[in-house]
């Protein structure tokens, strides 16, 4: 039996379920843009949870940077075709606030930036600068710059996480730091996993006996910090609760991926951006994109049969190699979806330098679509590929997000800015 098409019309459609493509359904709510969204499952679960702008200035030895700013200016003059060089600072700015302001509002507290960058700790328990990050690591920020007496907390079982790999990668810069190994309740033995734990801490009971395990190990510490286990859904309020409970200011640090706080955003993305009118369909892979003369149509199939989008307007945030917006073959690096021109090395031995490690880093990083000012794809010879079509993401040409710390900055940016070049296609066309 043939399955019938479902149809679903839009003023905009966004092709990605990560940062970049979220961010984009956030600018169009704001603007309100009718919207669709959908996508492969996206990195955003892979994610740290931290909101970097610019935290390290590319180069022979990257630059750490107090401030993104600067930075952003420096690199205006050194790599003026990155895509954060493409925006003012006005534009950065609103962009980074009304998407915090959405993750605030939706029930995951971040910090509003400041202009200057923050010295996060890393799944390592390396440090980084970053833009924004989620209240339940501020403490963690805040102990690393007073050199607070800290204990650094895991658990029997847990893979991904080590309070002595932090403490041995932070000792010179913080001293006062100490390591403690605890058993979580009712997985004291076997492999445990922090998407797990942080379902079970959800329960104010676990809480309870969690906090009295801590109490025990306490001793002159003045903050505990631990893996980022504090919920799944409302994190400040677990932490809250669980940081009166211990008497103590308690804050996370990411674990290795799939890391819990990436996880929640997507998961209350998923939940909210219905809720709010998006047409999302999650989970599934645009199959062919149709430039038709009025619309754009999309095809793909979920487990109800097939579906078509009409879009007055599309932004491609489809991300890199992880995501599958780019793809590495023998003969080069493409774009699978619709074919657009891959800015990449002139040849595949130019694609890495002979040492992994190598400070300047590799050629391939910098490997994307091309766009004009307004975010439109290119072609090989600099023509705009359809005015209705847009780029946003680390799928972009000429950026290190990895080297630079600004894998969010230019998912944010570049987002804001293809949805201000959608908003004007569909304006005018009323």
């Amino acid at each position: 039996m043939k399955q019938q098409t479902r149809h679903f019309t839009s003023e905009l459609t966004v092709i990605g379920s990560g940062l970049a493509g979220c961010s984009a359904s956030i600018f169009a709510l704001n603007q309100g843009i009718s919207t669709a969204q959908t996508g492969n499952t996206g990195a955003i679960a892979y994610t740290t949870g931290y909101l970097d702008l610019l935290g390290n200035l590319p180069g022979e030895t990257p630059t750490k940077l107090d401030s993104p700013w600067e930075g952003i200016e420096k690199l205006q003059e050194q790599y003026p075709q990155n895509p954060l060089c493409r925006l003012s600072k006005e534009e950065v700015t609103e962009a980074f606030d009304q998407v915090v302001s959405f993750i605030s509002k939706a029930g995951i507290i971040y910090t509003k930036p400041d202009g200057t960058n923050k010295t996060a700790i890393t799944p390592a328990g390396t440090s980084k600068p970053t833009y924004s990050v989620p209240g339940t690591m501020l403490a963690g920020v805040k102990a690393f710059k007073s050199k607070s007496k800290c204990i650094i907390i895991d658990f029997k079982g847990l893979r991904g996480f080590s309070s002595r790999e932090v403490v041995a990668n932070l000792q010179n810069d913080w001293p006062s730091l100490s390591a403690a190994r605890v058993s979580f309740p009712d997985m004291e033995s076997g492999e445990i996993y922090p998407e797990v734990m942080a379902r079970a801490l959800e329960v104010p009971a676990v809480q309870e006996r969690l906090a009295e395990t801590v109490k025990e190990i306490l001793g002159d510490a003045e903050v505990v910090g631990m893996p980022a286990i504090m919920g799944m859904h409302n994190p400040d309020e677990v932490m809250n609760r669980l940081s009166a409970l211990i008497g103590k200011p308690l804050f996370e640090i990411p674990t290795m991926p799939p890391s819990v706080p990436g996880i929640r955003l997507r998961e209350m993305f998923e939940q909210v951006f219905p809720q709010k009118g998006i047409t999302l369909i999650p989970q599934q892979k645009v199959k062919k994109v149709e430039f038709d003369i009025d619309t754009v149509e999309l095809h793909l199939t979920d487990n109800y049969g097939p579906i078509r989008i009409s879009s007055q307007t599309v932004i491609l945030a489809s991300g890199r190699f992880l995501s599958g917006g780019l793809e590495a073959k023998i003969e080069g690096i493409s774009e699978p979806l619709l074919g657009l021109h891959v800015s990449q090395p002139e040849t595949r031995n130019d694609w890495y330098r002979e040492q992994y490690m190598d400070s300047r880093g590799h050629d391939i990083h910098y490997s994307g679509i091309e766009v004009d000012d307004q975010f439109r794809p290119l072609t090989a010879d600099g023509n705009i590929v359809d005015p209705r079509l847009f780029a946003a993401g680390i799928v972009l040409a000429h950026q290190d997000w990895i080297r630079g710390r600004c894998g969010a900055g230019v998912a944010i940016a570049t987002a804001f800015k293809a949805v201000q070049g959608a908003r004007k296609v569909i304006e005018d066309r009323k």
